[in-house]
C-alpha cells in the first residue's frame, strides 16, 4: 500500500503535466484556427510582418520576464516541500517586485526601440507599429508569470491551464477582428505597387488580441489567488520554521535563479531571430512572404506537439525541485526517466504523422498554395522529436539545480547552428530549407549535450528499448498504415478533410496497438499516466494486456 502511494505521488506530476498539455494543445489548436482567417485577411506578407514583430517581442519578453514562472515555481516548490509556507509567500511577494521593475523596463525598451528593431535589425520597417502595440503586453505577462509560477509551485497546473485557454480565446477573437479592421484602414492608405500600411496595420491589429488575452488571463489568476488566500493563511499558521528569509535574500535567490534560466531560454529561443537575420542577409530581397510560410505554417504546426513537452517541463521542474530539497535521489531518477519516456511516446507518432500527412494537413488548415509549407514539413518534421526531447531535458537539468549547464549547452548548439546555417545557405544554396535543416541540427545538439549532462550528474542512463526503439518502430508501422488509409479514402471519396480524419483515427489505433504489443508500454508505465487504471481495464478487455 505504501509503495503504491509513493508511486502515485512520484508520478502525480504527469497528471498535472497532462492537464497543462491538454490546455496547451487546445491553445495551439485555437491559435491555428484563428491564424487561418487572419492569414487570409492580411495575407502572407502581413503574416511575415506579424511573425517578425513576435520574434522581437518574444526575445524581449524572455529577457524581461519569461523565466519568472519557472523560477518562482522552483523556489516555491523547494520551500513547500519542507513546510516553509511563509518563506514561499515571501518568494511570491519578492517576485511581484521583480516583475514590476523588469516589466516596466521591458515595456519601455520594446516601445521606444521598435523602429530600430524592425527597420535596422530586421530590415522590415513595417513591423514597427506591431512591435509598439505589443509593448504593454510585456508588463502584463511579467505579473502573469509570477502568479502562474506560484500556482505551479503548489503542484497545481489548473489555474495556468484555464488562464491559457481563456487568454487564447480572447486573443483569437480580438486578433481577427482588429486585424481585419486595421488592414482595411492601412490598405486605404497604400498606393498601387506600394503595400506598406496594409500589412503593417493588419499585423498590429493581430497583436492587439495578444495584449487583451494576456490581461484576461491575469485577471483570472488574480481572482484565483484571492480565493486561495484563506488556504494560504492556514498554511502559514502551521509553519513551524522560525527563520524567515529577508526580502533582500529572496531577491538575491530570485536573481541567481532567473539569470541562468533567462540566458538559457533566450539562447534556446533566439535561434529563430538569428535565422531570420542571417536569411535576410543571404537573400538581400523582400523575404516576408516566404518567411510568413515558414513561421506561420511550418513552425506553427511543429510546435503543436512540442507544447506537450513544454507543459510537462513546467510540471517537472517543481516536482524535481521538491525531490532535491528532500534529498530523495530515487524519486529524482524515477521522475526523470518517466518524463522522458512519456515525452517520446507522444513525440515519435507526432513526427511521423506530420511527415506522411504534411500536404493534406496543410491544405486542410490553410488556403492558397501550400506546396512550400508541405515540403518544409516533410523534410523538417524531425524537429518535433528533437525539440520535445531538448525541452524536457533542459527542464530536468534546471529542476535538479544544474541551471547553468543548459546555458552552456545552448551556446555551443547555437554556435554550431549558425555555422551550419551559413554553409547551407551560401555553400549549398538551400534557401529556406537551409533554415529548416539548421534548426533541426540545433535541437539535436541540445538533446545530445543535455543527455550527456544528465547522465554525468545523476549517474543515470535512459532506458533505450521502451523509450526510443518501441515508439520508433510503432510510429513507422503507424506511418505506413496512415498513409495508405489516407490514399484509399481520398481516392474513394475525394474529400481531403474526411481522408485526414480517417487517417488520424487509424494512426491512433495502430500506434497504441503496436506499442502495447511490442511492450513499449506495460501496466507499470500506464499506472504512471493519467487515467492509468481505466486504460489498463480497457486494454485488458481488448486482450492487448495480459
Amino acid at each position: 500500500m505504501n509503495k503504491k502511494k509513493k508511486k502515485s505521488k512520484a508520478s502525480s506530476f504527469l497528471v498535472q503535466g497532462t492537464i497543462l498539455a491538454a490546455a496547451g494543445i487546445l491553445v495551439r489548436i485555437i491559435g491555428m484556427v484563428y491564424r487561418i482567417p487572419l492569414t487570409n485577411t492580411i495575407g502572407e506578407k502581413g503574416m511575415g510582418v506579424y511573425s517578425t514583430a513576435f520574434s522581437i517581442y518574444n526575445i524581449l519578453l524572455m529577457i524581461s520576464s519569461y523565466s519568472l514562472p519557472l523560477a518562482v515555481s522552483r523556489l516555491v516548490a523547494a520551500r513547500l516541500s519542507v513546510g516553509q509556507y511563509r518563506n514561499a509567500r515571501r518568494v511570491f511577494l519578492g517576485a511581484i517586485g521583480f516583475a514590476t521593475i523588469s516589466g516596466v523596463i521591458g515595456c519601455a525598451v520594446t516601445y521606444f526601440g521598435a523602429d530600430f528593431f524592425a527597420g535596422t535589425l530586421m530590415g522590415m520597417p513595417e513591423a514597427s507599429f506591431a512591435i509598439k502595440t505589443l509593448a504593454p503586453t510585456i508588463l502584463i505577462m511579467a505579473f502573469l508569470g509570477v502568479f502562474r509560477g506560484y500556482f505551479q509551485g503548489h503542484s497545481t497546473m489548473i489555474p495556468t491551464a484555464v488562464s491559457q485557454v481563456a487568454e487564447q480565446i480572447i486573443n483569437a477573437g480580438i486578433s481577427v477582428l482588429a486585424g481585419w479592421l486595421l488592414f482595411r484602414m492601412g490598405t486605404a492608405k497604400d498606393t498601387p505597387g506600394n503595400e506598406f500600411f496594409g500589412p503593417s496595420y493588419g499585423a498590429a491589429g493581430g497583436t492587439i488580441g495578444t495584449g487583451a488575452g494576456a490581461l484576461t488571463a491575469l485577471l483570472f489568476c488574480i481572482l484565483v489567488f484571492v480565493l486561495f488566500r484563506r488556504v494560504e493563511r492556514i498554511q502559514c499558521r502551521k509553519d513551524q520554521h522560525r527563520r524567515l528569509e529577508s526580502y533582500s535574500h529572496v531577491a538575491k535567490v530570485l536573481v541567481l535563479t532567473i539569470v541562468p534560466v533567462l540566458v538559457s531560454t533566450t539562447v534556446y529561443q533566439i535561434s529563430t531571430l538569428v535565422d531570420q537575420a542571417i536569411y535576410a542577409a543571404y537573400l538581400d530581397a523582400d523575404y516576408t512572404a516566404i518567411w510568413g510560410v515558414y513561421s506561420s505554417k511550418y513552425n506553427l504546426l511543429v510546435h503543436v506537439p512540442v507544447a506537450i513537452a513544454s507543459s510537462l517541463a513546467s510540471s517537472i521542474i517543481p516536482a524535481l525541485s521538491g525531490a532535491v530539497a528532500k534529498k530523495n535521489r530515487t524519486e529524482v531518477v524515477y521522475k526523470t526517466g518517466t518524463a522522458i519516456r512519456f515525452n517520446m511516446v507522444i513525440a515519435f507518432p507526432s513526427m511521423m504523422g506530420l511527415t506522411v500527412l504534411a500536404a493534406p494537413i496543410m491544405n486542410l488548415l490553410f488556403s492558397g498554395n501550400n506546396d512550400s509549407a508541405a515540403k518544409m514539413m516533410t523534410v523538417g518534421s524531425t524537429a518535433v522529436l528533437f525539440y520535445s526531447l531538448s525541452t524536457i531535458t533542459n527542464s530536468i537539468l534546471q529542476g535538479i539545480g544544474s541551471i547553468w549547464i543548459p546555458v552552456k549547452n545552448a551556446l555551443i548548439s547555437l554556435a554550431l547552428h549558425v555555422i551550419l546555417l551559413a554553409v547551407l545557405l551560401w555553400g549549398f544554396k538551400l534557401d529556406i530549407y537551409g533554415v529548416v535543416y539548421a534548426n533541426i541540427f540545433f535541437a539535436l545538439c541540445m538533446c545530445i549535450l543535455n543527455n550527456l549532462s544528465i547522465k554525468r550528474i545523476l549517474h543515470y542512463r535512459q532506458e533505450v528499448l521502451k523509450t526510443f526503439a518501441a515508439p520508433l518502430f510503432s510510429s513507422v508501422v503507424m506511418g505506413i498504415c496512415t498513409y495508405l488509409a489516407y490514399r484509399l479514402v481520398y481516392q474513394l471519396a475525394g474529400v481531403n478533410w474526411l481522408a485526414v480524419l480517417v487517417a488520424v483515427i487509424v494512426a491512433v489505433v495502430v500506434y497504441v496497438v503496436i506499442l502495447l504489443l511490442t511492450k513499449g508500454l506495460d501496466e507499470v508505465d500506464l499506472m504512471s499516466f493519467p487515467k492509468g487504471r481505466t486504460m489498463i481495464a480497457v486494454f485488458r478487455r481488448l486482450h492487448l494486456l495480459r
